[in-house]
């Protein structure tokens, strides 16, 4: 695994498939998944899809994290919790400010930016690649019981008990000098 990975120090899990029609594993974020603050950027958050989950799954969580982000604890862009087990897909835009696209009694919690939905990559100009690991967590509860204020680290703490298994990809972005 490359330098700073976040699971590095988090328990072996069954790892199983995540796919996406709107990046693909190891390229660059189209310009739509970039922060409105980048030229292009809109801040719409991925079409993802997932499969071969473990057994005794009850339910999903699907992070974005930066761990190439200059702040000394990366950056969280996105992070929903309590999908339903029988959920394997969230459609590109799934992040709208009202939530109508999420599974019922799914929900957003608010990213390092702190807002409750998906926010673009936006590396520092010259900062060089960063790395995004889109993740899906398939948990043995059908809720984390997390306060809907609640930052993703504490989500990514809950859940650690309860982790069956990964589906996670890394795209990339870089802002030029």
């Amino acid at each position: 695994m490359p330098a700073n990975d976040p699971f590095a120090r988090l328990p072996q899990v069954a790892s199983f498939t995540v796919t996406s029609t709107t990046v693909t594993a190891g390229a660059a974020w189209p310009p739509e998944q970039h922060s409105s603050g980048v030229p292009g950027g809109k801040d719409i958050s991925p079409q993802l899809s997932w499969s071969g989950a473990p057994d005794g799954t009850k339910s999903y969580a699907v992070t974005v994290y930066d761990p190439d982000a200059p702040t000394g604890s990366g950056f969280w862009h996105w992070a929903v919790t309590d999908i339903p087990a029988t959920v394997t897909e969230l459609p590109e835009g799934a992040d709208d400010d009202t939530g109508s696209q999420m599974p019922e009694g799914a929900y957003q919690l608010p990213n390092d930016a702190r807002v409750a939905r998906y926010i673009g990559a936006a590396p520092p100009a010259g900062h060089g690649p960063h790395r995004y690991f889109v993740v899906v967590h398939a948990l043995d509860i059908p809720s984390t019981g997390v306060p809907a204020d609640a930052t993703p680290a504490v989500l990514g703490f809950t859940m650690a008990g309860h982790t069956l298994g990964r589906a996670a990809m890394i795209a990339t972005a870089e802002t030029p000098a």
